[in-house]
């Protein structure tokens, strides 16, 4: 005896029940997820959208009612397009631009370890302020992995945090112990960029 389905009605028949199959795991983690308190995210590798996805948190954030805190460690010779854009917002975004530069700028490490730990004060202000729903530390692994910073007194801080802040720390080469009491991680990794083919950075994309 022969099936009377069409082939198309079979495929859709199998995709049916894979759906099913997959709603069914999804609903039963869904409901495995029953608690709510703030998450420590850490944006690392070598690829571009570490500040990009950060910066896009802050948007989310903001459109959730959500007060927010910047702090950003290294950048500040020059203003971004983030910056420009969230100062607009100062009812809901505090921002702090406390570096002067990439290293290879700077070329005085003395001074970089004072902004950096400045920029550290600055955070340990929002890490417990509980108002502050979400904290940005953007470019923290830099002057993690470089020492400018404590690596002791940065992990406590990040612990005791209000129990409902979220706070995301970006750069590259983030530290095992960093991402030891990370939540969530993730590694942007370069297959290409335009400034290896000799495109300057370009303003809306990197800058």
């Amino acid at each position: 005896m022969t099936s009377d389905k069409s082939p198309s009605t079979k495929d859709a028949d199998r995709h049916k029940k894979k759906m099913q199959h997959r709603k069914t795991v999804m609903d039963a983690k869904i409901a495995a997820a029953d608690q709510d308190r703030g998450v420590l995210l850490v944006h690392t590798g070598n690829g571009k959208g570490k500040s990009s996805s950060a910066f896009g948190m802050v948007a989310r954030a903001i459109g959730n009612g959500m007060r927010v805190g910047v702090v950003q460690f290294v950048k500040g010779a020059q203003s971004t397009g983030e910056e420009i854009f969230f100062r607009r917002f100062p009812d809901e975004v505090e921002y702090h631009v406390m570096g002067e530069g990439f290293t290879w700028n700077t070329q005085d490490k003395e001074r970089d370890i004072e902004k950096a730990n400045e920029a550290w004060e600055q955070a340990r202000i929002m890490l417990r302020d509980e108002r502050f729903q979400l904290v940005v530390l953007d470019e923290l692994n830099i002057v993690l992995r470089l020492k400018y910073l404590d690596l002791d007194t940065v992990l406590q801080d990040l612990k005791q945090r209000p129990f409902m802040q979220h706070v995301v720390a970006t750069g590259r080469g983030a530290l095992p112990e960093l991402i030891d009491i990370a939540d969530t991680v993730s590694e942007m990794n370069e297959i290409k960029h335009a400034f290896k083919a000799g495109v300057r950075a370009q303003k809306g994309v990197e800058m």
